[in-house]
């Protein structure tokens, strides 16, 4: 073998591992370009479905938060609408105060805080019932005026019990009620 044969050998040989090499390069080029495509495409389709569960949450957010806000606001309108109702049965309770039914009323009072709390009694009303209070009930009558819609307050001598018979306290007494009645 000469010398030129042997150059021409270790070239083609040369060129041969060049040309693996090469090969080697564009198939490791073409896998990493493989590898880069779809990890893309993962991280794409990760951060919509991420994007989608985010608007998802967000939009249950605003939903209940809508919900809630429209609940806040029909509560407060039906304690408007009922705080309404509440102060037109005061305005009732003063008509009826000056109504002829209303001696009739303060005697079955009377009747019932004397059978509750015995005969000895101090009894207490409305600076307008006075009269009234005083015939009714004679000397247990207290003239001390009391800031009440009506009715009467009465309590035994010793004050150790009292019972409020006043429309304002039958009305507190009652208001959850009146509030089922009026709702």
């Amino acid at each position: 073998m000469t010398l030129e044969s042997l150059v021409e050998e270790i070239r083609r040989h040369g060129q041969a591992e060049l040309d693996a090499i090469e090969r080697a390069r564009s198939a490791e080029e073409s896998r990493i370009a493989e590898e880069r495509a779809r990890k893309v495409s993962e991280i794409r389709a990760q951060a919509a479905r991420g994007a989608a569960a985010d608007s998802a949450r967000e939009r249950a957010q605003r939903l209940a938060a809508a919900h809630l806000q429209s609940r806040k606001m029909l509560y407060e309108a039906r304690e408007k609408r009922l705080a309404g109702a509440i102060e037109a049965t005061r305005a009732l309770l003063t008509d009826f105060a000056d109504s002829s039914a209303y001696p009739a009323v303060l005697k079955r009072m009377y009747a019932a805080a004397t059978e509750s709390l015995g005969k000895q009694l101090r009894v207490s009303g409305r600076a307008e019932d006075a009269t009234l209070l005083a015939k009714v009930a004679g000397k247990a009558f207290d003239p001390t005026p009391q800031p009440i819609l009506g009715g009467m307050i009465a309590e035994t001598t010793d004050g150790a019990r009292r019972l409020n018979l006043s429309f304002d306290e039958l009305l507190r007494l009652r208001e959850d009620r009146v509030r089922e009645l009026l709702a």
